[in-house]
């Protein structure tokens, strides 16, 4: 069983962006600029927008953090948008999600520029990968087919199932792994609440991905012997043994299904940290796009 390392990967495609963007300085051209705009104080919004700061740091671009109140108004939010949308310094932005309840997140995500829409929501972009033209892929459906190429996970002719059906990762991850790529070539199946008997399906499947978000929902006895894991969820269990009172669980039943699979995702350090490489490759890909 090997273990597909996100955090030791995304330091590696880190590295390798941290190289371009010196190339690009020495040769007097634009530093990539990324923007964030959060609302409110939602504790895990709050660590991710922190860590993509870092991130930034560390990769040698420059970083703009807009830290708006949770009764920011959609009229304000919309404005600060626009504002971004015309800031010809910023090469791409997102916007955190999830957003206070009184904010249609649909108005925001249209309102994004499409070319600077680093995250990859905005219908223009969601159009384009689905007819498999340049675009910016979300980021964490990118960050999976970047660890499966980089493992040599084969896919071509591969049966996948993708269990969960959400706009930013389960949907366009059945599509482009379906798609004539280098990771894709799948027979894909896109399982769901309404699925049923899902454990014959996923038994037959030569890759999971499980993007439900229900902490250990997929145990050693929904998958066949060899399969390869993915593990995209990320859940707060209670746990008093722990100091924090919590520990970090995934979609997946770590103990049980690692002892059938040739390959999986550990929770944490496997799809979070590649989501936050690729946000960054996506934020070079912008900035090239001006050149």
């Amino acid at each position: 069983m090997i273990i597909l390392d996100g955090k030791k990967t995304s330091d590696n495609i880190k590295d390798e962006i941290a190289i371009a963007v010196a190339k690009r300085k020495e040769a007097g051209l634009k530093t990539p600029h990324l923007a964030a705009i959060i609302v409110g104080t939602d504790g895990a919004s709050m660590t991710y927008v922190n860590s993509k700061v870092k991130s930034c740091q560390k990769v040698g671009f420059n970083s703009t953090l807009i830290d708006l109140p949770e009764d920011t108004t959609e009229e304000q939010l919309l404005h600060e948008i626009e504002e971004l949308n015309n800031d010809k310094d910023i090469d791409g932005f997102i916007v955190q999600l999830p957003l206070p309840k009184q904010i249609d997140e649909q108005k925001v995500l249209m309102a994004v520029d499409p070319d600077k829409d680093v995250d990859g929501f905005h219908p223009v972009n969601v159009g384009k990968m689905t007819l498999d033209l340049p675009s910016f892929l979300p980021a964490t459906p990118y960050g999976i087919l970047e660890l499966l190429e980089r493992y040599e996970v084969e896919t071509s002719g591969k049966k996948v199932v993708v269990i969960g059906r959400s706009h930013i990762v389960g949907r366009p991850l059945s599509i482009l792994l379906s798609q004539k790529r280098k990771v894709g070539n799948a027979t894909v199946t896109l399982a769901h609440s309404r699925t049923r008997d899902l454990a014959s399906i996923t038994r037959e499947a030569d890759i999971v991905v499980a993007a439900l978000g229900i902490a250990e929902f997929l145990t050693g006895d929904m998958v066949k012997d060899g399969a390869t894991i993915i593990d995209v969820g990320i859940t707060r269990v209670k746990d008093d043994s722990k100091k924090r009172g919590y520990r970090l669980a995934g979609d997946v039943d770590f103990e049980s299904v690692s002892k059938k699979a040739s390959f999986i995702t550990p929770v944490p350090g496997g799809v979070g940290p590649m989501t936050i490489a690729m946000l960054l490759k996506n934020t070079l890909q912008a900035c090239e796009n001006r050149d």
